[in-house]
C-alpha cells in the first residue's frame, strides 16, 4: 500500500477531526488498508484510476473469502466514506465508489435473555462482588459496556430511605450524556462492591485489584465467563441492554422516557423492539425502573 500511503494517513486524521468514534476510525483505517492494498496488486498506481471495476473485484475478493454481508456492508461503507473524502479534497474528479451496491442484509433479532438465563447469570456472578455489580448495572440501567467502562464514583448518587437513586452517563464520544434511575437491586449491588473496591486516587467505579481502571475488554472477557459459567449460550454483553429495553417495554414504561433513558438518538430505534413485547402490563411512567 506503499502508493497509497498519504492518502490513507490523511483520510484516517480527517475522520478524527470531524469526532468519529474510535471503533469507527479503527475499523474503517483497516478497511481502507485492505482496500488499497488490493488495488496496488491490481497494478493502479495513481489513486485517481481507481474504478468502480476494480472496487467490484475487492468485493468479489471478500466475498469469496467467506465474509460475512454484514462484514462487506461495513467495508462499502468505509470505501464509500473514504472516496467522498477523496472528491471533497478534489484528488478525484469521480467518484467510482458512489457506484458499487451493498448486499441484502437479513436483519439479525436482538437476543433478549429469559428470565432463567438471566437469574442464572446472576447466580455465576454473586461470588464476586465487582462482577456482581456490573452484571446489575448493564441489566437494570441498559448502559453500553463503553459507557459503564467510563462511569466514575462521582457519577453515583445513592437514594435514602429506599427511594431511587441516579446514575450520571457521562458523554463518550458520539454517544449523549443522560441521568438514570438506579432502582433498589443495581443500589445494592454498587454499595456491596464499594465495600470490598480497592483504594485508589482513581475516580472510575470499576477497576483492577491495582486500582487501574477497567478497560472495555476486561469488562467484556468478565461477562462472557459468567455466560459460560451460567451456561447461557448465544450472547453478548450488548444483549443484557436489549433485554433491558424489552423488559421494561413490556412492563408498560413509557416509550418516549425509555428511549431518552437508553440514549437512543431517534425513537424509531426504540420503537423496533415492539415486535419482541409479547404483553404489556400497565406501570407507573416517573421510572424508577422495574427490577428484573
Amino acid at each position: 500500500m506503499d502508493k497509497f500511503k498519504g492518502f490513507h494517513t490523511n483520510f484516517i486524521s480527517n475522520l478524527k477531526k470531524r469526532g468519529k468514534a474510535t471503533a469507527t476510525v479503527v475499523a474503517y483505517s483497516k478497511d481502507i488498508d485492505q482496500l488499497l492494498s488490493h488495488i496496488e496488486n491490481l497494478g493502479r498506481g495513481v489513486i485517481s484510476d481507481i474504478k468502480k471495476e476494480d472496487l467490484e473485484h475487492f468485493l468479489e475478493t471478500l466475498r469469496k473469502t467467506n465474509y460475512t454481508p454484514k462484514s462487506v456492508s461495513r467495508k462499502i461503507n468505509a470505501t464509500r466514506t473514504f472516496f467522498r473524502y477523496l472528491a471533497e479534497e478534489k484528488i478525484i474528479t469521480k467518484d467510482p465508489a458512489q457506484l458499487i451496491t451493498h448486499p441484502k442484509l437479513d436483519p439479525k433479532k436482538p437476543r433478549i435473555l429469559s428470565k432463567v438465563e438471566y437469574r442464572a447469570l446472576r447466580d455465576a456472578a454473586k461470588t464476586d462482588f465487582r462482577s456482581a455489580a456490573m452484571v446489575e448495572v448493564l441489566l437494570q440501567t441498559g448502559v453500553r459496556i463503553s459507557e459503564l467502562a467510563n462511569i466514575r464514583l462521582s457519577d453515583i448518587e445513592f437514594g435514602e430511605n429506599g427511594k431511587a437513586g441516579k446514575m450520571h452517563v457521562p458523554r463518550v464520544e458520539t454517544k449523549e450524556e443522560r441521568n438514570i434511575p438506579l432502582n433498589a437491586v443495581s443500589q445494592k449491588a454498587i454499595r456491596e462492591y464499594l465495600e470490598i473496591r480497592p483504594k485508589s486516587k482513581k475516580d472510575y467505579l470499576f477497576i483492577t485489584k491495582t486500582g487501574n481502571p477497567l478497560l472495555i475488554r476486561n469488562i467484556r472477557a468478565t461477562i462472557d465467563r459468567l455466560f459460560r459459567l451460567a451456561g447461557v449460550e448465544q450472547v453478548k454483553v450488548n444483549d443484557l441492554r436489549h433485554t433491558f429495553v424489552v423488559h421494561h417495554l413490556r412492563m408498560g414504561v413509557n416509550i418516549t422516557h425509555l428511549s431518552k433513558i437508553a440514549g437512543h438518538k431517534r425513537l424509531s430505534t426504540t420503537e423496533k423492539y415492539l415486535e419482541f413485547v409479547e404483553q404489556r402490563a400497565e406501570t407507573s411512567e416517573k421510572l424508577e425502573l422495574v427490577e428484573l
